[in-house]
């Protein structure tokens, strides 16, 4: 018997919701398994800990969670606190604390699932945006001095070979080992023409290593325009913290939209330290507490975490209840054109599960 620590952070908005579909699922899961258990702990950590204590988490933070096996994360994010606030006083010390530098983001159009580009079927639209997590532009290097009109800011992005080469080298593996054809780059190294030049630069020493690979370079402005002119010519993108959690919103919003898109950050290399899951979407506070958000981005985020656990076949067993459900399109949420709840949609894809 495999019995996992999970530290759940529901964290703000909808991320209760739709945190608690996905450990519905995990339960379910455990259920029919027989093989496996989870031992989740939950912390209330999030925007609501800030508004009374004047912090996202507690200073031990890392500390806490470095005992857990992984965290599954719902949704940071509160209009009473400025977004970089949240960001930087939760999900952005997690990851570099633990240097957490690989972000996986996988979008599929599945089956029962329409685009908002028309002509794709099922399968058509296929890619996983990796990002590197704990360099680039949300290195926090800068400051603001002087007020009102005399305000200066200065915001530095940093860029390491060691960053750049770890992460490139991880999407070529993560290709390799998942029988994908192609590696895209993602920069933009015409108007920055130092730390996107050398990751250019280490982006073909690396691709040379990789005959077998097909490679390309693209600036992020036409990364863009082909993501929705031709998603078909993507298969796994690499590129830096921000360009990556652009194309990660992009892809997402051809392919279903944020309801449907999971994401994960961990160390490769490192497994002593927990990886973090959650889903793509924000906190979406129009919605919360309402049981109108899809929780299967939160259900997908469980598969990743089940995989970085070691766990296929459990992933398997998840991802094809996911994939009949959509298939199915009986029980879906408004964002996909349906009218069923949060709690709906998870009680079905349980429901499959135990095979019901």
């Amino acid at each position: 018997m495999n019995i996992y620590k999970i530290a759940v952070i529901p964290g703000d908005g909808i991320g209760n919701e739709v945190v608690a579909e996905g450990i519905k699922c995990l339960n379910a899961l455990a259920d029919v398994h027989g093989g496996l258990q989870f031992d989740f702990k939950f912390f209330r950590w999030g925007s609501d800990r800030h508004v009374s204590y004047g912090a996202m988490m507690p200073k031990d933070g890392l500390t806490t969670l470095k005992d857990f096996q992984a965290i599954y994360l719902g949704a940071v994010g509160d209009p009473r606190l400025p977004d970089d606030v949240t960001l930087h006083g939760l999900l952005l010390p997690i990851k570099m604390g633990f240097d957490l530098y690989t972000g996986l983001r996988p979008v599929r159009l599945h089956d029962g699932v329409s685009s908002v580009l028309s002509g794709m079927n099922p399968g058509d639209i296929d890619i996983v945006v990796v990002r590197e997590n704990t360099e680039g532009e949300y290195s926090n290097v800068g400051g603001i001095v002087g007020y009102q009109d005399h305000a200066l800011a200065v915001q530095s992005s940093i860029f390491s070979r060691h960053g750049i080469e770890r992460i490139i080298r991880y999407a070529f593996e993560y290709a390799k080992s998942h029988g994908r054809k192609k590696v895209t780059s993602i920069t933009k190294s015409n108007a920055q023409r130092y730390g996107m030049v050398l990751w250019d630069t280490i982006f073909r020493e690396i691709a040379a290593e990789y005959p077998d690979l097909q490679n390309e370079s693209k600036l992020i402005d036409a990364a863009c325009m082909d993501a929705v002119r031709n998603p078909k010519g993507y298969d796994v993108i690499v590129a830096s913290n921000l360009f990556a959690d652009i194309l990660s919103d992009l892809t997402a919003g051809i392919t279903g939209g944020m309801g449907l898109a999971p994401g994960g950050s961990f160390n490769p290399l490192d497994k002593s330290v927990p990886g973090l899951f959650d889903p793509v979407h924000g906190s979406a506070p129009d919605i919360a507490g309402k049981g109108l958000a899809n929780p299967i981005a939160a259900i997908l985020t469980a598969t990743m975490m089940l995989d970085f656990l070691g766990e296929a076949e459990a992933v398997q067993k998840i991802t094809d209840a996911v994939k009949r459900h959509l298939a199915e399109r009986r029980i879906r949420t408004r964002d996909l054109g349906g009218s069923a709840g949060t709690q709906d949609v998870g009680d079905d894809i349980a429901r499959i599960i135990y095979g019901k």
